[in-house]
């Protein structure tokens, strides 16, 4: 991977910028915990600063375990998941994060992901939404997977269609397994909370039919009430500091032709 650095930044960053981590797998916000690859990373590739400050977590198949990441009764192969710390949340306080579905994987092999609210105090889940491998449409709701959870609200789904560039991709990062592959952006979900408890967000993806061509899901500001969840643990402190500097300097990542 080639970068530029955008020149009159550089006399702020006291020591040399770790470019080479643009994903730190198993590297997660503190109390949150994983099964498979999860990690945490900067703008990477196809995946660029999502919108809010920060970086992302994600979770992907590549280098994930056997029978993790499915939606029960949905199926799937290999894959990932991870869960954030608990969180207090009140009647009305409104759930916010965003999310970008990544795959390698097209047509017949329908990789999929998931986002969910745990209910520590009442113990339950809420499946807030789920993602999947389409050649044409949005990837939200999966089909043949459960839909958008009762006062979901998801953002328009498409995929950016090609080959997507990825590190947390592993080697199908910049591989393309027939129509379907590619990202969607970032994408923010809402939910309202109805019930005063304790919660953590959960999210997973899994192959699909097989292993090959593999799939990821990246999450960026998960906040309730506009309150943090938590911070994300970035690669470096000048990489950080670079990423939340936009008008001061800018690290690109140079596009394929």
């Amino acid at each position: 991977m080639k970068y530029a650095l955008v020149l009159g930044v550089a006399a702020l960053i006291a020591s040399p910028l770790d470019v080479s981590a643009a994903t730190l797998p198993g590297v997660l916000p503190a109390g949150w915990t994983s099964v498979g690859n999860a990690g945490s990373g900067t703008p990477d590739g196809d995946i660029i600063a999502p919108p809010v400050p920060g970086g992302y977590t994600y979770v992907s198949t590549s280098g994930g375990s056997d029978g993790v990441g499915q939606i029960a009764g949905s199926g799937g192969t290999n894959g990932s998941s991870m869960t954030s710390n608990t969180f207090a949340a009140a009647t009305g306080d409104v759930l916010q994060f965003f999310f970008n579905f990544v795959t390698s994987d097209g047509a017949g092999f329908a990789d999929y992901a998931w986002a969910e609210l745990n209910n520590l105090s009442a113990p339950s889940s809420f499946l807030l939404f789920s993602a999947r491998t389409i050649p044409a449409g949005d990837t939200v709701p999966g089909f043949n997977l459960p839909g958008l959870g009762a006062g979901v609200t998801v953002g328009a789904t498409v995929i950016n269609g090609g080959a997507p560039e990825w590190s947390a991709l592993g080697a199908s990062s910049g591989t393309c397994f027939s129509a379907g592959c590619g990202y969607t952006g970032w994408v923010s979900a809402t939910y309202t909370i109805v019930i005063d408890g304790t919660y953590s967000l959960g999210f997973g993806v899994t192959n699909f039919v097989d292993t090959a061509f593999d799939t990821g899901l990246a999450v960026a500001g998960a906040n309730i009430g506009g309150t943090p969840i938590s911070p994300i643990p970035l690669p470096a402190a000048g990489w950080l500091l670079l990423a939340g500097l936009g008008g001061l300097g800018v690290l690109r990542r140079r596009r394929r032709n």
